[in-house]
């Protein structure tokens, strides 16, 4: 019996103590040692648990934090494919405005690849001879010129695009109406040459198709003249000049049919 309520006793001071040390000033009696002896022995008890729950809630956690992570992963995919169907309508909505603005046939083709061996100046589309596809027709977009078709399979073709050295068509100054031939560099800038010494061109001048071509329609945009150079080898003039289309950005061009 005595045992018993020493038992009861002890553990009601070890309960009890602390909190009248905490509620009463300590500056009246020196309760530190008392204190530190009460609570470190509480203190080595409650590590292991307190360890155990950090090591329950962080599993919890981060089981949350890849569930999370999943969702955004998912999330961001959706919204990447939102923004090309808004970016493929918007192409979709500028062709079908150019093409009910133009008096000729045409056909939209999607762009399906480059050639290894001419990356910069030719592309490969989804169209052939069994859509009507011919060689030589012209290749435009919303933007101006793009380039002619080269060679046709049953259901894709070639296209050689302006910047390709063997391109060539005529071309008008819109302001002055001074002709000349268009050919590319493959250096990026094309090349406006033909033109007479005293030829009334000058930078920002806009360049589109002549009436003299015969492959592309009259009025198309080819782009815009960047520098005027002197020939060195004869009286004219030559100008360099910079597509009004990204030709390493194409998606869709139109195929104009004759």
């Amino acid at each position: 019996m005595w045992r018993k309520t020493f038992k009861k006793t002890a553990y009601a001071s070890i309960l009890v103590v602390p909190f009248l040390i905490f509620f009463f000033h300590p500056k009246n009696y020196k309760a530190a040692g008392l204190l530190d002896a009460v609570v470190r022995p509480v203190g080595l008890l409650q590590a292991p648990v307190f360890e155990l729950k950090k090591l329950f809630f962080y599993r919890e956690t981060y089981d949350e934090y890849v569930r999370s992570k999943r969702q955004n992963e998912l999330l961001k995919a959706r919204l990447a494919a939102m923004k090309e169907d808004v970016l493929a309508q918007d192409r979709y909505e500028k062709i079908q405005a150019f093409r009910n603005g133009q008096n000729y046939a045409s056909i939209v083709a999607n762009v399906i690849g480059r050639d290894p061996s001419n990356w910069n100046a030719a592309l490969i589309i989804d169209r052939g001879h069994a859509e009507g596809v011919e060689v030589g027709q012209p290749v435009v977009s919303p933007l101006g010129v793009v380039g002619r078709i080269f060679e046709v399979g049953h259901n894709t073709a070639k296209v050689i695009l302006l910047s390709d050295p063997t391109f060539a068509v005529a071309a008008v100054v819109e302001r002055s109406r001074e002709n000349g031939l268009l050919t590319g560099t493959l250096q990026g800038p094309l090349r406006l040459q033909y033109l007479t010494d005293n030829a009334d061109v000058k930078v920002g001048d806009t360049l589109v198709t002549s009436k003299l071509s015969t492959a592309f329609p009259e009025g198309l945009l080819i782009g815009q003249i960047t520098d005027v150079q002197a020939s060195i080898n004869s009286h004219t003039v030559e100008c360099l000049v910079d597509p009004a289309v990204d030709l390493s950005e194409l998606e869709e061009v139109i195929v104009i049919k004759k």
